[in-house]
C-alpha cells in the first residue's frame, strides 16, 4: 500500500488550529497525523488522495486568519511500518484503574494523545464496564476497545474502513495480551456480524456518526450506553436531535479545547 505525505505549514502556528485541520482532512480520506513545530504532517493512501478536495477544504477553512500551505511527497512503501515505529515513540496510556495501554499507532489514528481519545476514556471510566459487551466502531488503533477490556469488558467487537487500522488494532490487542472477539474491515454494515452490545464507542466525525447512528441504535441493548466523540460544539445539537429521535437520552457532555464528547443511554 502506497501513501502520500503532505506537510502543512500554518502561519501563525496554533496547535488547536492544527487539530481542526486534522479532523477536516480525516473527512477527505487522510488516516494519520503527526503535529510538527510549524503545522501538521498528514498521510493518505495514494488511491484515496484527491488534491482538489484538499484545496476546497483549505478555501473553506474556518480560521480565516491562518495561512496554510503544503507540499506533497510520496512515501516509500518499503519498511513503512519500521520507519513509523522508529520516528514515533508513544508512552503507555494510563487508565483510572491503574492499568496501562500500550499502543503502536503506525498509520492508524488513536495514539491516546488526542483530546477526543481522552474524552472517550473519561466517559468510559464513568460507567460500569466489567462483564459488558462492547462495540468499537471505527476502531483505529483499537485503543478504546483495549481500554474497555482492561476495565473488565467481557468482549469487544471492532471494525474500521481502513485495512491498516484493522491490522494495527489486531497487533495492539496482542501487544496488550488481549483478544477482541472480531476486528472486521468495513463500515457500519459490519454490525450485522455483531451481537447486541451493552456499550458502543464511536470516535469518528459528525457526518459518519449521523449516518450510522440508526445502525448503532439497532445493536445496543435497552439501557445500553452510546459514547461519541470526534466533533465540535456546533455539532452537538444535530447529534443530540438525531439520538433523541432514535430513543436515546443524553446523560453527559464533556469538552477539551474545541473537541466535544457525548454520553447517551438507550431507553427501554
Amino acid at each position: 500500500m502506497k501513501y502520500f505525505e503532505l506537510s502543512f505549514k500554518l502561519v501563525p502556528y496554533d496547535e488547536a488550529v492544527g487539530d481542526v485541520l486534522a479532523a477536516l482532512l480525516a473527512n477527505v480520506g487522510f488516516d494519520s497525523f503527526v503535529p510538527t513545530m510549524t503545522g501538521l504532517t498528514a498521510y493518505v493512501q495514494q488511491s484515496a488522495y484527491d488534491e482538489a478536495k484538499v484545496y476546497e477544504l483549505l478555501e473553506d477553512f474556518p480560521f480565516s486568519n491562518t495561512e496554510i500551505s503544503f507540499t506533497c511527497s510520496e512515501v516509500p512503501d518499503d519498511n513503512w511500518n519500521a520507519t513509523w515505529e522508529e520516528e514515533h515513540h508513544f508512552e503507555p496510556i494510563p487508565l483510572p484503574n491503574g492499568q496501562q495501554i500500550h499502543i503502536l499507532p503506525r498509520q492508524a489514528f488513536g495514539s491516546g494523545e488526542h483530546a477526543t481519545t481522552r474524552l472517550m476514556l473519561r466517559l468510559l471510566s464513568s460507567i460500569q464496564v466489567t462483564g459488558k459487551t462492547v462495540i468499537d466502531a471505527g476502531c483505529g488503533t483499537g485503543v478504546l476497545g483495549i481500554a474497555a477490556m482492561k476495565m473488565g469488558a467481557a468482549s469487544v467487537f471492532a471494525y474500521d474502513i481502513d485495512e491498516w487500522s484493522v491490522k494495527n488494532a489486531s497487533d495492539n490487542f496482542r501487544l496488550n495480551e488481549l483478544s477482541a472477539s472480531q476486528i472486521l474491515l468495513g463500515d457500519a454494515t459490519c454490525l450485522s456480524n455483531a451481537s447486541d452490545a451493552d456499550i458502543l464507542l464511536a470516535n469518528i466525525n459528525r457526518n459518519i456518526l449521523l449516518n450510522d447512528m440508526e445502525a448503532f441504535a439497532s445493536k445496543l441493548k435497552p439501557d445500553g450506553h452510546l459514547l461519541l466523540s470526534g466533533f465540535f460544539a456546533e455539532d452537538i445539537a444535530v447529534l443530540t436531535t438525531r439520538a433523541t429521535a432514535l430513543g436515546f437520552r443524553l446523560l453527559e457532555r464533556l469538552e477539551e479545547a474545541e473537541w466535544r464528547a457525548l454520553h447517551f443511554q438507550k431507553q427501554q
